[in-house]
């Protein structure tokens, strides 16, 4: 009994804790066009070749987008936060963080002999962050009891239905990218546009 309440003591208000997030999440989404360079000639066919920054740069924005509002949600049902979570939240944010250095990798390695180590960067990096989001939702929300007494039941399951198969996907696509990195790349994009199709059918609900 001591230790919880000196965790409930020593805890960080959630509004802290979402402006973090929030600025993280804001400055991923910002370095990612900070990569997408014309620098050859001529310039309309460099605007051509470097397809592949443009197709990393939209999904992995839209990842990104699709993680911040999923996290939002995730903390709007929260009322109070314990160190497990709060840990668990700066595991999830590193790799966030993190995500604009394999999306260049991806961008200018996809069609080169680097192209596996590239895809296995980034899809480690989306595997890893969806971990997080699991380890987050299922044992430091719902494992440590930090709902609100008003969560809607329904959304409740909703998020944890969403949530579950969550790293299956991600991390098939790693495995993949073993032998077949384009076809690895390829999942990436379809999965990312499953959860973006996925969110919005969710929000209707």
């Amino acid at each position: 009994m001591s230790t919880e309440v000196h965790e409930h003591r020593g805890a960080i208000p959630t509004h802290r804790l979402e402006a973090l997030a929030d600025g993280v999440f804001a400055i991923a989404a910002t370095l990612l066009i900070l990569d997408v360079t014309a620098t050859g000639a001529p310039l309309a066919s460099e605007l051509v070749r470097i397809w592949p920054s443009y197709a990393a740069y939209f999904f992995t924005f839209i990842s990104i987008g699709i993680a911040w509002i999923n996290h939002g949600t995730v903390i709007s049902l929260v009322d109070r936060t314990d160190r497990t979570f709060l840990i668990l939240n700066l595991f999830l944010l590193a790799f966030v963080g993190f995500i604009p250095f394999p999306t260049r990798l991806l961008a200018v390695h996809l069609f080169d002999p680097d192209a596996q180590a590239a895809v296995l960067a980034y899809g480690i990096t989306l595997f890893a962050a969806s971990l997080f989001f699991n380890a987050i939702w299922f044992y430091g929300v719902l494992g440590r009891g930090l709902l609100t007494r008003e969560a809607d039941a329904d959304l409740v399951e909703g998020i944890s239905r969403s949530y579950m198969p969550g790293p299956v996907p991600f991390g098939s696509a790693v495995i993949v990218a073993l032998f077949q990195p384009l076809v690895s790349a390829a999942m990436f994009a379809a999965i990312i546009l499953f959860y973006l199709v996925e969110a919005t059918i969710f929000a209707r609900g």
